[in-house]
C-alpha cells in the first residue's frame, strides 16, 4: 500500500485548527470538511476517501484521506478504547462507541440548506429516511498487510460506515438499515443530487450517563 502523505496542519485559535481540508474546533467539539455527494445505485457506507475504492458504494466522497479524519476526530474527544467494533461487514451485533451526530450542509437558492445526513438515506422499503439518532465512533482497526500493518480505514478508503463493518471510524447503529442492504438509496427529495458540494459535520455528543 502507498503510504499516505502527512496532511499539512495549522492551529487558526485557541481551540481551532485545520488538518488538510478538515477544520476542528474542539471548544465546540465539532469537525466540518468538504464533501460531494457520489452518484450511485445503492448504498453500503455513508462516506469514502477521496480517491477511495468504495465510491461506487457510498453517499459521500469527503475530501480527506482516512489518517487525517480520525486524527480531527480524535481531537474531538472520541476514544477508540470506548467502541464495540464490528468484525465483519453485515455484522448483525449493533456496534457501539462514543456517540456523534452527523449533518450535512450545502447552498441551495441562495441560502445554506443543513439536514441531518439521515435526511440523504432513503430506505425504499418503506419510502422514508433513515432514522435520525446517533451515530458511533469506532475507530477502524489495522490489520497485517505483508511486512508491515495497515490502518484499514485508509486501506478500504472508507470513513463512515452504514451496512456496519470493521473499516469505517464511525459506524451506524440502526438494526433496521443492516438488514435494508440494497434498499438505502440517495434520497431525491432532499435536494442534493449527485455532483453537490456539500460540508459534512461531524459533532462530538455526551456520552450516557455510566459509560
Amino acid at each position: 500500500m502507498r503510504p499516505t502523505t502527512p496532511a499539512d496542519t495549522e492551529r487558526l485559535g485557541p481551540h481551532r485548527y485545520r488538518l488538510g481540508a478538515i477544520t476542528v474546533d474542539s471548544e465546540r467539539r465539532e469537525l466540518r470538511v468538504p464533501a460531494e455527494v457520489n452518484d450511485v445505485m445503492t448504498i453500503e457506507f455513508a462516506a469514502n476517501t477521496r480517491n477511495g475504492a468504495k465510491a461506487y458504494e457510498s453517499l459521500l466522497t469527503v475530501d480527506s484521506n482516512a489518517i487525517t479524519f480520525n486524527a480531527a476526530l480524535l481531537l474531538l474527544g472520541l476514544d477508540p478504547a470506548r467502541a464495540k467494533k464490528p468484525t465483519r461487514q453485515f455484522d448483525p451485533a449493533t456496534p457501539g462507541g462514543d456517540p456523534v451526530a452527523i449533518a450535512v450542509e450545502w447552498q441551495q437558492a441562495g441560502k445554506t440548506k443543513r439536514v441531518p445526513v439521515e435526511e440523504l438515506l432513503l430506505d425504499r422499503r418503506t419510502g422514508r429516511t433513515v432514522e435520525d439518532g446517533p451515530w458511533v465512533y469506532t475507530g477502524s482497526t489495522f490489520i497485517d498487510t505483508g511486512n508491515e500493518r495497515g490502518f484499514l480505514a485508509e486501506i478500504d478508503g472508507v470513513l463512515l460506515g452504514l451496512m456496519r463493518g470493521p473499516a469505517a471510524l464511525i459506524e451506524n447503529p440502526r438494526d433496521d438499515v443492516v438488514d435494508g442492504f440494497g434498499h438505502i438509496v440517495l434520497n431525491p427529495k432532499a435536494g442534493a443530487p449527485p455532483g453537490t458540494r456539500v460540508t459534512l459535520i461531524v459533532t462530538a455528543l455526551p456520552r450516557p450517563s455510566g459509560r
